[in-house]
């Protein structure tokens, strides 16, 4: 297994419903031929990980806009 860092940890913030906002870090990283997009809170606890699809790969302002689905659609509920 080879994996290899695209874009290193990187803090934002990300725009919720209504005004509300989450602080969040993000990385980046390729494992052998898959992308994947790991975020974490502010103290580092895992949130999720998402494997990218072939054309956000790297597309950091794909990124951005995968943050705010991940923590509207697939961890809120």
């Amino acid at each position: 297994m080879m994996r290899a860092t695209i874009q290193d940890w990187t803090d934002s913030v990300v725009l919720l419903k209504f005004d509300e906002h989450k602080d969040v870090k993000y990385q980046v990283y390729r494992d052998d031929e898959r992308h994947f997009l790991e975020m974490r809170d502010p103290e580092d606890t895992h949130i999720h990980t998402l494997e990218l699809p072939d054309g956000m790969k790297l597309d950091k302002t794909s990124y951005e806009v995968l943050l705010r689905y991940v923590l509207l659609d697939v961890v809120a509920p």
